[in-house]
């Protein structure tokens, strides 16, 4: 079986480049798609593999400026020749999923998110008063474009698997499709509970994407006076600077070693995003750190609340693994750090890597790869039926 790899775009290793890497693993003569690589910005496992890219990789200030052509990516996308493959994976949060196969083709695409920047968090990204009221103008008719595009080409994929439950309920939302759900993967092995020796502060990990919401962690903690450490860089990193207080750190892009050793050190991880996933909180818990949270989205389905219900574990109650604030507001948020203080004992650093366990890549490898080729027998079965039927009524009505 030939199968090839999509994916959006190569410039960093983040979290879906972890599941791209994975994948990998799961296909291991697999080719790879995308939009533009950065040689050297992803592992080596990715690296190794023939990596074919689009024109969107020969534009002018491309490497640091490729969002400026987003408008492209689905003609790019759509250009990809996929003849000669039987299958084809992708791994989608903006156009991946748009790719264009023949009809003897199976195309099972890994969904992380609808693009959350057309849709629901379209507001986060260009509101007026973050992009000016002339380039707001020129942005809703963008959006509108794609958010067309997004549905029509919805309907080229054979099957949806979702990385969550949330996920898969926006995948249906906003394409009328529904998906099975495999969680992304957790590399539990990078992280130790022997090292873990609580420090007095706590810690964001994450891009300084808007969606994230670290202005809320920065001026909860700027109230608290508590320290804070971040780790991570972004479009937002100037703003967030410029707002916090000295009791905050800011860490620019440690390298995954020293990521281990924050988790291990800080006395909770801070998660003030509503997430289609989080793959961050999950680290932290197999480092044995607890969790503060924001109570939507993915962190539903990871972690296993103090003060809410354990939506995501279906059974007996589990040990807890961390505190949720409801209201995204930095006063909520203080008063979670307040309520996590008040309990710190009560959380149990095996307990928080068990949780974790239940996430990790080894799990992640052997479901999706189980859920990928029962799809495409699925749909390969269903298509050879359709053509022999076709075949069968131009035969008896000729």
């Amino acid at each position: 079986m030939k199968v090839a790899l999509v994916h959006d775009w190569l410039t960093g290793m983040r979290g879906g480049e972890k599941v791209l890497e994975a994948l990998c693993e799961v296909f291991p003569q697999a080719d790879i798609f995308t939009l533009l690589h950065i040689p050297g910005s992803v592992s080596g496992a990715i690296e190794k593999r023939e990596i074919k890219t689009s024109f969107i990789q020969k534009l002018p200030l491309v490497k640091k400026h490729y969002r400026t052509f987003l408008p492209l990516f689905p003609a790019a996308v759509e250009r990809f020749d996929f003849t000669g493959y039987d299958l084809v994976v992708s791994t989608s949060h903006c156009v991946a999923k748009g790719v264009i196969t023949p009809p003897g083709t199976v195309h099972v695409s890994y969904i992380f998110t609808p693009m959350r920047y057309i849709w629901d968090k379209y507001n986060d990204y260009f509101a007026p008063e973050r992009v000016g009221r002339l380039k707001g103008k020129a942005l809703q008719a963008i959006a509108h474009y794609l958010r067309i595009w997004d549905v029509n080409s919805s309907s080229r994929v054979d099957a949806f698997i979702a990385i969550s439950d949330y996920v898969a309920e926006r995948v249906y939302k906003y394409y009328r499709r529904p998906s099975t759900v495999v969680y992304p993967p957790v590399e539990c092995a990078r992280f130790d509970l022997s090292r873990r020796w609580p420090e007095d502060f706590y810690l964001c990990v994450s891009a300084f994407a808007p969606y994230k919401r670290l202005d809320l962690a920065v001026e909860a903690f700027n109230t608290l006076g508590a320290r804070l450490k971040i780790a991570g860089t972004g479009q937002d990193e100037k703003r967030l600077r410029r707002m916090a207080g000295p009791n905050i750190e800011f860490l620019g892009s440690p390298a995954d070693e020293e990521i281990s050793a924050l988790y291990s050190r800080c006395k909770a991880l801070v998660f003030p995003g509503e997430e289609d996933f989080g793959i961050v909180p999950l680290e932290a818990m197999a480092s044995g750190a607890p969790v503060i949270a924001y109570g939507k989205g993915g962190a539903l389905e990871t972690v296993v609340p103090m003060n809410g219900p354990d939506r995501g574990s279906p059974g007996p109650p589990k040990a807890p693994t961390g505190v949720f604030f409801y209201e995204q507001t930095p006063g909520d948020l203080v008063e979670a750090v307040k309520l996590f203080e008040k309990n710190e004992k009560v959380f149990n650093p095996r307990a928080l890597r068990a949780r974790a366990l239940e996430f990790d890549t080894a799990l992640f490898k052997k479901r999706i790869k189980e859920e990928i080729l029962k799809l495409q027998r699925e749909h390969a079965s269903g298509e050879k039926c359709l053509k022999n039927t076709a075949s069968f009524l131009k035969t008896s009505f000729s």
